[in-house]
């Protein structure tokens, strides 16, 4: 009796553990299944056809205005100074006297030179008559343009006169002092007094390099100054380097820059403008564009044959909630996807709605 107990007590169990067995397995199942439909199911987006927009290209940038010129007048070797002609602020011509250096060693020479230009006449006499060779006068013609030079050249650094027409921004000794050569400008280089070439500016730009075909000499730029509220300056491109920094990317593009009733002063804040001409170029709504979290990185996703592509681009001009995007990777025709992109990641199935 209580043998047959038994048994039935185990096949009851067997019973029970069979039809949860079976029903964990069925639930499995629809799991999977409903999973597997989830995973195929696509996300659905609004898209638009890429088309080509003709544009004005305008590059923007902000710089410092600088002088055209800047030189920092000093003489060739050390010594007192006898006297500086200029103060700072002081308006200059080219060739108006800045300073005078002692010249007790040019009177010397000077000296020398006199006495050296009476023997070379002598010689000159007597070579003519054959009571001299031609090597000592040759030798005494040598010992002329040797002093000759030396006066030349202390003449032309004792008194040292404006290279350009200019302001004087610096001045940064008195008469009687000893000039030694050790450095005395902001620049950390030696000088007694400083000239600045101010009318013309100009400006330095660093521009992009994708824009370096572009760039020509002789290009209009307009320039604004914040502290001269609808003022507007016209320049011109004179000059662009002829190598791009490897670390910004970046060449460094010189306007220069008339300077109208002198208005603009060196080291004031400006914007430049560029305009580049008119391009073909992809403007998309500027919802469409993403930004990798973390980065810098722009990019949007294009419809291939129902599925997700991602596509890194670049960022140009703005047009209210429009955006200039570039790309190699894109082509007209494609479709982008404007709405529900924010949700896709590479590879996802989307489904088109109206």
């Amino acid at each position: 009796m209580n043998y047959l107990r038994t048994i039935s007590v185990i096949m009851i169990c067997g019973l029970i553990i069979s039809a949860c067995s079976s029903r964990k397995a069925n639930e499995s199942g629809n799991a999977s299944a409903g999973q597997a439909g989830m995973e195929k199911a696509p996300i659905p987006v609004k898209v638009m056809i890429l088309e080509k927009t003709r544009i004005a290209r305008t590059i923007d940038y902000t710089a410092t205005v600088l002088p055209y010129e800047e030189v920092n007048m000093a003489p060739s070797t050390p010594g007192r100074i006898d006297r500086i002609y200029v103060e700072t602020g002081d308006r200059v011509v080219k060739g108006q006297e800045l300073f005078l250096m002692d010249r007790t060693q040019l009177y010397q020479q000077r000296v020398q030179l006199a006495s050296v230009v009476k023997d070379l006449s002598r010689l000159d006499t007597l070579l003519r008559t054959g009571s001299v060779t031609e090597q000592q006068y040759d030798q005494m013609k040598t010992q002329y343009d040797v002093l000759k030079t030396n006066v030349d050249f202390m003449e032309q650094n004792t008194l040292l006169r404006a290279p350009f027409t200019g302001i004087i921004t610096g001045k940064y000794f008195e008469d009687g002092e000893m000039y030694s050569g050790t450095p005395t400008t902001q620049s950390g280089r030696s000088a007694i007094v400083t000239v600045m070439q101010v009318n013309p500016l100009k400006v330095n730009v660093a521009v992009s390099e994708q824009y370096y075909p572009l760039i020509k000499n002789g290009m209009q730029a307009i320039i604004t100054a914040d502290v001269y509220p609808g003022e507007v300056f016209a320049g011109k491109v004179f000059r662009k380097a002829p190598t791009v920094n490897s670390v910004t990317r970046s060449f460094i593009t010189e306007i220069e820059l008339p300077n109208r009733n002198e208005m603009l002063k060196p080291g004031m804040f400006v914007r430049v403008s560029m305009n580049l001409g008119e391009v073909e170029t992809f403007v998309v709504p500027a919802s469409a564009v993403l930004l990798q979290e973390g980065t810098n990185i722009r990019y949007v996703f294009v419809e291939d044959q129902s599925i997700a592509k991602r596509t890194e681009v670049q960022i140009g001009k703005r047009f209210d909630d429009m955006l200039e995007i570039i790309s190699d990777n894109l082509r007209e025709g494609e479709k982008l996807v404007t709405e529900g992109q924010a949700r896709l990641l590479t590879g996802d199935k989307i489904g088109l709605v109206n």
